[in-house]
């Protein structure tokens, strides 16, 4: 019966949703605790699914893809709220532009030289530079510069991870509580989970976060090769 349940057709995308829709029932009813982030619960109940009933992963990416295909649709209907925030954004585009530049310089310099100063390898240390970056423009930059790619898709997912649980905890502790900067700080550091963590947080923050996810990935696209040439990174 397990066989034949597991080799219908959308069962991988039907354990899926459920697995995140158990995670927001569970970080609900712990009183919307970070640690139990649902993109994070889910991940955990999945990877423990797929092992138990030693499903190969690309047999499940192959059954949930439309999941992965909604992704290019979620992120282009970012554009509504900050649509609706277009005449605080034209009054504040030059300190948000300045801040993205200098979160994207901090992180892939930071990330370069923390890498080397503990001693992992230097393509390894490359790849953590784009960390902060949305997974399909971080492979995009990765594969054409010549970066691990595999790695550099764990460092996104692990900075996604960890910002969307600890980031509005964090900022909320030194004092940062006004929306638009907390939207900007999870969408520049944390990409789409820290846009998803944002919009739970104040409508206001989500708009940012998107703003901030996707002029990161802009700039990015632009630095990082740079930094790469000049041999920064």
């Amino acid at each position: 019966m397990l066989e034949i349940l597991v080799s219908l057709p959308g069962f991988a995308l039907v354990i899926t949703l459920l697995a995140f829709c158990l995670g927001q029932v569970v970080q609900q009813r712990a009183g919307n605790h970070p640690l139990l982030n649902p993109v994070t619960f889910a991940m955990v109940v999945l990877i423990s699914l797929l092992l138990l009933l030693e499903i190969p992963y690309e047999d499940y990416f192959q059954d949930a893809q439309f999941i992965h295909f909604l992704l290019g649709p979620a992120t282009v209907a970012l554009a509504v709220p900050l649509y609706r925030q277009l005449p605080l954004l034209k009054r504040l585009w030059l300190p948000i532009l300045s801040s993205i530049v200098i979160a994207v310089s901090a992180t892939a310099l930071g990330a370069a030289y923390l890498g080397k100063a503990l001693g992992m390898p230097e393509a390894m240390s490359q790849s953590m530079t784009m960390k902060s970056v949305t997974i399909p423009v971080a492979m995009g930059i990765s594969d054409k510069i010549g970066m691990m790619t595999s790695m550099t898709i764990l460092f996104v997912m692990i900075t996604g991870n960890l910002g969307s649980i600890i980031g509005s905890g964090v900022l909320r502790r030194v004092g940062v509580t006004d929306p638009k900067v907390v939207g900007l700080a999870l969408g520049a550091t944390s990409h789409g989970q820290g846009a998803a963590t944002a919009f739970q947080l104040h409508p206001e923050a989500g708009a940012f976060a998107g703003l901030a996810m996707a002029l990161t990935a802009i700039t990015a696209s632009l630095l990082v090769p740079a930094f790469f040439a000049l041999g920064w990174l």
